[in-house]
Order: structure tokens, then C-alpha cells, then sequence
């Protein structure tokens, strides 16, 4: 076993990753991070979880679940930080996950100005774009913006 020296409290974890020791205590829950517990119960973290509490954090700014970091965390080391090898796979999957984020923010941007009244968000009082609120019939959200095109107004409505 690693001398006691080199493991973390729980506080020191949460002063070097910036996070509550609640928060640290939830990860841990999740099995997002992992401690070993001294004689008297205390937590003591690997040096490494500094780097999977980071890993976590970016993950989360980007828009990825806690689920989706749980995934991309159990194909990691937990002892150690991870090598270029191990940690490729998991970068070209977080690769794909964000070029989908960008387009989507792109989609947004780019519709952005005109989606007051246009009946992008499903409601019922848009008479051109969203007629009897037939944007809600492709799911729940932003229709327009996620994706979904207005119906063109017929020639008796213009």
C-alpha cells in the first residue's frame, strides 16, 4: 500500500480541485472517484483523483452527463493518471460527443435572431410558423432550433 504521505485528505482534495468535499463525497457515491479509508474511517485520496476531479469538471462544462462521464471514467486508470494510449480511445469519443455540442450551438447561433414568434419553442399563438402548435407533435423543446424546419406558410396565408 502507498505510504499514508502520499494519499489526500478529503480536504486537501477539495482545496486543490476547488470542489466542496460535499461534491467529492457525491462523486465518490457515483464511483466517478475513489478513496481508501484510514484505520479510523477517515477518506484518503490517490494523488490521481486530482486528475479524474478534473477530468469530471471539463466534462461537465462541455454539457456531458455525470452518466456519460461515469462511461468514459471506467475505461480509465484509477491508480494512476491515464497514458496516451489508454487515454485515446476515450478522447475520440468525447471528440465526437463535442463536434455534435458545436454543431448544435452553431444551429442555435445561426437561428438565434429570428426565433421570437417564429414557433420554435412549441407555442400555440404563432398563426405562421406554428399553426395549432404542430411543432409539438416532433417532441418536446425547441423544434426549430434543435433542427426540426417550419412548414412553409401556404399561398392563402401570405
Amino acid at each position: 500500500m502507498t505510504a499514508l504521505r502520499d494519499r489526500l485528505t478529503i480536504g486537501e482534495l477539495a482545496a486543490r480541485s476547488g470542489l466542496a468535499t460535499s461534491a467529492l463525497r457525491y462523486y465518490e457515491e457515483l464511483g466517478l472517484i475513489s478513496s481508501e479509508r484510514t484505520a479510523g474511517g477517515q477518506r484518503r485520496y490517490h494523488r490521481a483523483m486530482l486528475r479524474r476531479v478534473a477530468f469530471v469538471r471539463a466534462a461537465q462544462r462541455v454539457g456531458l452527463s455525470l452518466e456519460e462521464v461515469g462511461a468514459a471514467l471506467a475505461r480509465l486508470p484509477q491508480d494512476h493518471a491515464p497514458t496516451a494510449t489508454e487515454w485515446a480511445p476515450v478522447a475520440r469519443a468525447w471528440q465526437h460527443r463535442i463536434d455534435d455540442q458545436i454543431a448544435e450551438l452553431q444551429l442555435l447561433r445561426r437561428k438565434l435572431g429570428g426565433c421570437i414568434g417564429c414557433g420554435c419553442l412549441s407555442l400555440k399563438t404563432c398563426g405562421l410558423y406554428n399553426p395549432d402548435d404542430t411543432a409539438a407533435e416532433n417532441g418536446a423543446g425547441a423544434r426549430y432550433l434543435l433542427g426540426d424546419q417550419p412548414p412553409t406558410p401556404s399561398p392563402a396565408a401570405k
